[in-house]
């Protein structure tokens, strides 16, 4: 059976992990989505007995409960599937086991997050190549992009404003931090707003205020005007402090 992967676009968020049973509701009428974060979707095992279709392609794969329907003399009756179903998706070389209630509901999206063990490896393969000062530029490229891996974890960033010294009066606000598991390594990105015309010197930001084993740090820009904003960003040695 050919499935029609298009979910509607009211279809909800659930996120999953590894090796723990996530109790879930999909719709019982529409197509549910899964999707395997920054890998593939090996498998998917489910009770093949049951009136559900699977259909799965890279990191994605949709799932149907069948609707069976009986004409009587022209009369359609439909019946829905009401009985809980386990599912065990393979994912990133771990097994996600849900445990789906099929509901009167719309379609719902299910995105698999990859664990500590699976985040551990795919930083491994990300950064071992690299020297230590490639990894703090590919790092660092990743905030200033907004193309931050998956297996990198965010933490809660530091909330209020941050003042140091050298330069009064402006703003600085850390806007989010990661750290990267099995790397040694973290990272935060800064918003500096400045209120008179500054020439920034990234030397200003080792400081204990920002963390006490600083390794590296990068603004996107340097000279700025009255009300104009920095991103700077810092990668510390060691956890999350």
């Amino acid at each position: 059976m050919a499935l029609q992967i298009s979910p509607p676009a009211s279809a909800q968020a659930i996120i999953a992990l590894p090796d723990q049973t996530a109790s879930i509701r999909l719709s019982n009428r529409d197509v549910n989505h899964v999707i395997c974060s920054g890998g593939e979707i090996e498998d998917v095992k489910f009770s093949a007995e049951k009136s559900i279709a699977v259909e799965k392609g890279g990191s994605d794969a949709w799932i149907k409960f069948l609707v069976k329907e009986v004409d009587d003399a022209g009369q359609v009756t439909r019946s829905y599937v009401t009985t809980p179903s386990e599912f065990f998706v393979s994912c990133n070389g771990a097994i996600y086991p849900l445990y789906a209630e099929p509901s009167d509901m719309p379609a719902q999206t299910v995105t698999l997050m990859p664990g500590k063990a699976q985040r551990q490896k795919a930083n491994d393969d990300l950064l071992s190549p690299l020297v230590e000062e490639e990894r703090a530029v590919s790092i660092t490229l990743a905030l200033l992009q907004d193309r931050i891996p998956a297996s990198f974890s965010a933490v809660a960033p530091r909330t209020g404003r941050i003042a140091i010294p050298s330069l009064d009066g402006a703003t600085i606000i850390e806007r989010r931090r990661v750290e990267i598991e099995g790397s040694g390594l973290s990272a935060s990105e800064y918003s500096v707003d400045v209120p008179a015309e500054t020439v920034l010197d990234e030397r200003i930001f080792l400081d204990r205020t920002f963390g006490t084993r600083i390794f590296a740090v990068s603004a996107d820009h340097l000279s700025l005007k009255a009300g104009e904003r920095s991103r700077v960003i810092i990668v510390r040695r060691g956890e999350v402090q």
